[in-house]
């Protein structure tokens, strides 16, 4: 079956984002972030593992930021659905905690042990869970803003359902799920039809939504910025606010640099 041309040799190539950086690029942009977030966790103590949902895997990190009825960003890391844990990304929050952003890293259950349908769930569980919570931590639930990338990209934008949500930024997100289901992340995915229908953002613009900023970099694969230009230009055909911000000398992964640096160009 083609997608959009493409066969599936084709579409492996075209959304094998270790493959376009090098896995030693890959591995050393990695070690880095883990090193830079045990910093930030020893220079913020965050509120470590606390659980929001019966699974594991279904614990996040507070960070606050000291102040009182301070807006709160969550943030879901990438990694296809698959791999990747939200102790790799401390490093993000230096800067916002420093500007007054409360920050929470949310981790969640990778396929295949659950399906796609699993996982959005336990996000919108988060979300629940940092509403109801976080005025604890000195949070105000009405500025509660989310934000991911690559995989954590799409769960940002399955959530911009939530009218709770005051804004939100998706970073080199999959907003369509059909390439997914014909490529090789499908084998531990388990996509079909009907799950990826349910799943694909681009077919589901809220019609009434808080700001949402959709940004890639443009060093990226041509598929990964096909999908956030498609998905901003559906996002603005429903007169929904927002920005689309490409961003020139990044790849999948340095992109989130911009977030992180207190002058970076997301923030």
């Amino acid at each position: 079956m083609l997608y959009r041309g493409l066969g599936r040799e084709a579409l492996d190539v075209a959304y094998d984002n270790t493959n376009a950086v090098g896995m030693e690029k890959r591995n050393a942009y990695i070690s880095d972030w883990v090193k830079r977030s045990e910093t930030v966790s020893n220079a913020w103590s965050p509120r470590s593992n606390i659980s929001y949902g019966s699974r594991p895997r279904q614990r996040l990190d507070v960070f606050p930021c000291g102040s009182t009825d301070a807006p709160t960003l969550l943030y879901i890391h990438g990694g296809y659905w698959q791999m990747g844990d939200k102790e790799a990304y401390g490093f993000i929050g230096d800067a916002l905690l420093a500007s007054g952003f409360n920050f929470v890293l949310v981790e969640y259950t990778l396929a295949p042990e659950v399906q796609m349908d699993d996982i959005v769930s336990e996000i919108y569980a988060a979300i629940d869970w940092v509403i109801e919570k976080i005025s604890k931590y000195g949070g105000d639930p009405r500025r509660v803003f989310i934000c991911g990338h690559s995989a954590g990209g799409h769960l940002t934008a399955m959530a911009m359902n939530d009218r709770r949500i005051a804004g939100g930024i998706a970073i080199s997100g999959l907003f369509d799920l059909e390439p997914i289901r014909l490529n090789y992340l499908n084998q531990k995915l388990g996509l079909d039809e009907a799950e990826m229908l349910r799943n694909s953002p681009i077919r589901h613009i809220p019609a009434e939504s808080s700001p949402l900023i959709v940004t890639v970099g443009l060093d990226e694969l041509p598929e990964l910025i096909r999908q956030s230009e498609d998905y901003y230009n559906a996002w603005q055909s429903r007169g929904h606010d927002g920005q689309y911000l490409p961003i020139p000398g990044h790849d999948h992964f340095s992109v989130l640099e911009e977030l992180a640096r207190a002058d970076g160009l997301i923030l």
